[in-house]
């Protein structure tokens, strides 16, 4: 399939045959799913923890006596009955990640692209590179219509240009190798240039 290449001027650079194989699957919303739900689970920190009955400040004294009190036997404030007691079965730290194997998430990129595609979200452009000013990049975004957009360039990005969009709100930039399903998912646009279609055709195969 062909697509319309433009300059970041706006102006036209020829066309591009797009791999039918990366940009024209019919998106699968469970495949996508999945692999969302792979990056948050790794991306997740896990270092949430809650004192245990043997960790909080507590005299490990018994409180009162066995018998004759006429009420429950405890033998330290620390139990998890107790307000400030000790937490039973609370979180500890660990890891949320979980497996899947290259090639679903490799599949899962490809219907991500393919998704983009089939909403008319994706636009080819010829070179991300600029003279490292936020102020005209942010002009050409502007005027292209971009308000949450992904640039996704080659092996890797236009120092300038990385410079120049740092500061753009709904403005994210990512080698190759960087692009990624929820990334791509959550920005309205996807920007591609010539040499991030070879990269991602190359990646993909």
């Amino acid at each position: 399939m062909k697509l319309d290449v433009i300059k970041l001027d706006g102006g036209k650079a020829g066309s591009v045959d797009l791999d039918e194989a990366l940009f024209g699957l019919e998106p699968r919303a469970d495949i996508l799913h999945r692999v969302v739900r792979w990056q948050r689970n790794n991306a997740q920190q896990g270092t949430h923890k809650v004192k245990t009955r043997s960790e909080v400040s507590y005299s490990t004294k018994k409180i009162y006596r066995q018998k004759g009190t006429g009420g429950a036997r405890h033998g330290a404030r620390s139990a998890p009955i107790f307000r400030k007691g000790g937490i039973y079965k609370g979180p500890t730290p660990r890891s949320h990640g979980h497996e899947l194997t290259k090639k679903f998430r490799k599949l899962g990129l490809r219907h991500a692209l393919s998704a983009k595609m089939k909403e008319g979200a994706l636009v080819i452009i010829d070179e991300a590179t600029s003279a490292g000013k936020t102020a005209a990049l942010a002009k050409q975004v502007k005027d292209l219509g971009w308000k949450r957009a992904l640039i996704i360039d080659g092996a890797s990005v236009n120092e300038d240009f990385a410079q120049a969009a740092r500061n753009i709100e709904g403005l994210d930039v990512l080698p190759s190798m960087g692009a990624n399903v929820y990334d791509i998912l959550k920005r309205d646009t996807l920007v591609i240039t010539k040499a991030g279609i070879e990269a991602l055709e190359a990646r993909l195969k």
